[in-house]
């Protein structure tokens, strides 16, 4: 079942490994298909070598419904994320570098650039510190979720989500650049220039151009 749909997990992974926010067979991606049917990639296996049918299919409660390998062990996370964001169809957990810098000198990734407001629609907010494979990484996300669509886990990571694996994947590439450049300004030791709130109400209003009719 639902082979397109794996297929799309396989190359959403490898996407994140061409834009450098994973190394090797680390981060997971994740799908809704159903109220009850959830697509994950499966445990520490190379993503240049995954099948479709390597892809596990799970219930809300994490056991397999289909497929013969272990799905990610941040499978009780990723599900506690799901079952308690239902306009949620898409999660990826990534680990990459300069978000996961931040969290060691910031509690949030601000919304002063117009790439974070457009894409993630809010500032990101740093969670603190849960062992990785737990579900609290999934409650820590959507604690400090808010009206964002990811959460920076401290010393760890990213989860990013979105309506699907396509929207997620955007956003933690936008997470990304939008970290680098608030690194590369908290290094020059000036002030930072902040957007005031009436500017990033003004950034999110709908212009009704952007990209190409449906």
């Amino acid at each position: 079942m639902y082979e397109n749909e794996k297929q799309s997990l396989i190359d959403c992974a490898l996407q994140m490994k061409a834009e450098q926010l994973i190394k090797g067979n680390g981060g997971n991606v994740s799908l809704r298909v159903a109220e009850d049917r959830f697509l994950v990639t499966p445990s520490a296996m190379d993503y240049e070598t995954m099948e479709p049918s390597d892809v596990v299919v799970v219930d809300a409660a994490g056991n397999v419904v289909e497929g013969t390998r272990r799905p990610t062990s941040d499978i009780t996370a990723v599900l506690y994320v799901f079952n308690h964001r239902p306009d949620i169809n898409a999660v990826i957990h990534t680990h990459q570098p300069y978000a996961t810098a931040l969290s060691l000198v910031a509690d949030e990734l601000p919304a002063d650039f117009v790439t974070v407001i457009d894409e993630l629609n809010a500032a990101v907010k740093v969670a603190p510190f849960t062992r990785s494979s737990d579900e609290g990484m999934g409650v820590q996300t959507v604690e400090y979720a808010g009206d964002s669509l990811a959460v920076i886990l401290k010393h760890h990571g990213v989860i990013a989500f979105g309506k699907s694996v396509r929207e997620a994947l955007s956003v933690a590439v936008n997470l990304e650049e939008g970290c680098k450049c608030y690194l590369a300004a908290l290094a020059t030791g000036l002030p930072i220039a902040h957007l005031t709130p009436e500017q990033i109400a003004d950034e999110a209003e709908e212009r009704g151009y952007y990209g190409q009719p449906a």
